[in-house]
């Protein structure tokens, strides 16, 4: 069954469509080009790339196109009077008519994958975490932060990635809850490692992606983040905190940064630093551990309906399986009904 969009002029998501479809929704502009067609007396036509948050979708517009190009704008929402058709075996939309959209004509949340969970619950456990913290200079800064009410805003809406893991509305609050809940595991089994330290270095250690990525209309990397990247800004951010706390104690500021700027764990990963102390690799780990299985879960809840296996993934490498639904025992059935 599809899911709900979240304005209720959206029209249909582009991965329900099927041929024959006659409809009106609004998308994402990603593309648009002139062509000319075969004919050259016929002047030219223009394609399009428009996409919503469950994909994307070739169209064409095949009269007007000139007028058309120059009415609309890549990156922009646009209402879109189409049908779908098949060419060469794949879909495509026949654009009738198109204009740029009103801003109250749709909910960027159709166009951006958003967490499924309940955010200002998450955003508790936060909180939850952060008056576990014992230590009043780990307090002081965690809460230089998590007190800042723009800044709270900001990090319950961001992304944790463009791509890889958690790359939706609200995925760095998730990742942050999802990691302290392992460091909590690990503090049990490890009680040596400093609490305060590992949880700081959680709560810390992607505040960088704020300024790393923007999430308007599409998560995108901004200038800055380009040049720079999340775990330098994220460095930076630190050191200005601290400098409105002269009395941080010079080691633990030291311990924390290097948890920090060490946690992507090599340098073939962008990691300025290799984990050299206890709170380092334990954060190393934990992050990369929630990273990985939300990527996997992610690349498996969007193969193909039908099929055990996921496409090939070039970056991991390799398909991954997920097994035939007439696999489950009964009671994991009676969990999917």
């Amino acid at each position: 069954m599809s899911e709900a969009p979240f304005h209720p002029q959206k029209g249909p998501y582009l991965r329900d469509m099927q041929p024959g479809d006659r409809f009106i929704g609004f998308y994402v502009l990603r593309h648009k080009q002139l062509e000319p067609f075969r004919d050259a007396s016929r002047g030219v036509f223009l394609t399009l790339i428009v996409s919503d948050r469950s994909g994307q979708r070739l169209a064409r517009v095949w009269e007007e196109a000139e007028a058309a190009a120059q009415e609309l704008e890549t990156g922009q929402v646009i209402k879109l009077d189409g049908e779908v058709e098949t060419y060469l075996d794949r879909l495509q939309i026949r654009v009738h008519r198109v204009r740029p959209a009103r801003p109250n004509e749709y909910d960027r949340r159709d166009f951006i994958p958003s967490s499924t969970r309940d955010l200002e619950a998450l955003f508790g456990e936060v909180q939850a975490v952060i008056e576990q913290i014992e230590d009043p200079h780990l307090r002081r800064l965690v809460n230089h932060f998590f007190e800042d009410k723009e800044f709270v805003e900001r990090f319950c809406q961001a992304p944790a990635a463009q791509r890889v893991h958690h790359a939706y509305l609200g995925g760095l609050l998730e990742h942050t809850v999802e990691i302290l809940a392992l460091c909590k595991t690990l503090l049990t089994l490890y009680p040596q490692i400093h609490a305060d330290l590992l949880y700081t270095g959680a709560l810390l250690h992607d505040i960088g992606k704020l300024r790393e990525f923007t999430w308007e209309l599409d998560i995108s990397y901004s200038d800055e983040g380009r040049l720079l990247g999340h775990v330098v800004m994220t460095d930076e951010m630190v050191m200005t905190a601290l400098q409105s706390q002269p009395d941080f104690p010079p080691e633990l500021a030291l311990r924390l940064r290097h948890m920090l700027l060490s946690h992507h764990g090599r340098y073939e990963w962008g990691s300025p630093r290799r984990p050299q102390t206890l709170e380092a690799i334990a954060l190393h780990h934990v992050e990369n551990l929630d990273a990985q299985v939300n990527r996997f879960d992610l690349l498996l809840q969007k193969r193909p309906a039908g099929e055990s296996w996921t496409p090939y993934d070039r970056l991991l490498g390799r398909q991954l399986y997920a097994g035939a639904d007439d696999d489950l025992t009964i009671e994991e059935q009676s969990w999917t009904e």
